[in-house]
């Protein structure tokens, strides 16, 4: 198979090579595609060094099947592009996924989706509502989802490999200094900020990303989870309140969920439908480290909510205040491109 990883100096192009050799992937022939800064640098494959080209000169024919994780004003020029040359394109980011003629899919909930792909795209969810899923739809199947309260506690590796650096930067110039913070929180002084209007170390952001101009007051992030919940469990009328924090983590994303339901659903069902469901494994106290590096989402503290003004079944799902859900997002997104492959 002729196999093309578009964005390959990126963090995920690091992780797509790193999945694809432990996997050990049939791939016939390797070709990197980049920005124009990365073009004629080398990367390795199979013992081999593979020359980096520039995404928009190179010549896209020839290639079976290609992984892009670029910006979505790049994917929206280049994964057709692509995709007219020949190629199947799983693409990452957030240009395709809620075109009615573009599948997107979560292999755990909806591969059937697979089943027609008329653009020749493929499009990956949203990093957090991606390792939610595989919890989501089992309870669904078991008891009708009707409504979602979701916190999410995003990781740095979320927003790039510059993020991750800012953290990093953060914690090594003011670890010194670090206690004074207890009693003021301007008593350290941070290096000049890149990435986040605020310092994310020692801190939480509760803010990610922009405020979409609709009058709803909500990010772009909180309604893509929204949106992409809709979609991949095939449930267009799911109610679904988000608030996205970024959090000083550098992989792992997780959330607080309280699920509502149609029908009665004990916690004890429910740990057994999770016991059992593909790409989830239960914990006693889930958390990011626990995820990162690895391909499942661990739940855990599953318990009944206590919500008296409702009138329908409450679930209360994994979370840390008051439930969690962590999953490793860099790595489990990568993993999606070459396990639908296989499928």
């Amino acid at each position: 198979m002729r196999v093309a990883i578009v964005g390959a100096t990126g963090q995920v192009g690091v992780v797509l090579r790193s999945i694809l050799a432990e996997r050990a992937f049939p791939v016939d022939e390797m070709r990197y595609l980049a920005s124009g800064r990365s073009a004629g640098t080398t990367l390795p494959w199979d013992g081999r060094d593979i020359v980096v080209e520039d995404a928009f000169a190179a010549d896209l024919s020839g290639i079976d099947v290609a992984l892009c994780s670029a910006p979505a004003s790049v994917s929206r020029v280049l994964s057709p592009r692509l995709a007219e040359a020949g190629a199947l394109v799983i693409d990452n980011s957030s240009a395709w996924r809620m075109d009615p003629d573009v599948p997107l899919v979560v292999p755990e909930a909806n591969a059937s989706a697979l089943a027609s792909i008329p653009k020749g795209i493929v499009a990956n969810p949203n990093c957090t509502a991606m390792v939610a899923i595989p919890v989501f739809k089992p309870l669904h199947d078991a008891a009708g989802l009707t409504r979602l309260t979701v916190a999410s506690y995003q990781a740095v590796s979320g927003g790039g490999v510059e993020a991750v650096r800012e953290l990093a930067e953060q914690l090594a110039k003011t670890a010194d200094r670090a206690p004074e913070l207890t009693f003021d929180g301007s008593a350290v002084d941070f290096p000049p900020l890149s990435v986040y209007p605020v310092p994310i170390a020692y801190n939480v952001i509760p803010l990610q990303f922009s405020i979409v101009d609709d009058g709803s007051l909500e990010t772009d992030e909180e309604q893509k989870y929204r949106n992409e919940s809709r979609k991949i469990l095939g449930l267009p009328d799911l109610a679904v309140t988000c608030t996205c924090v970024r959090v000083p983590v550098f992989t792992g994303h997780s959330a607080a969920v309280v699920a509502e339901f149609s029908r009665d659903l004990s916690v004890e069902r429910a740990t057994e439908v999770l016991r059992a469901a593909p790409g989830v494994a239960l914990a006693d106290i889930p958390t990011p480290l626990m995820a990162a590096g690895g391909d499942v989402t661990f739940v855990g503290r599953l318990r009944r909510a206590q919500a008296p003004h409702h009138t329908e079944p409450v679930q209360r799902i994994p979370g840390q205040e008051p439930a969690t859900r962590d999953g490793q997002q860099l790595k489990r997104g990568a993993q999606h491109s070459p396990g639908r492959l296989r499928r």
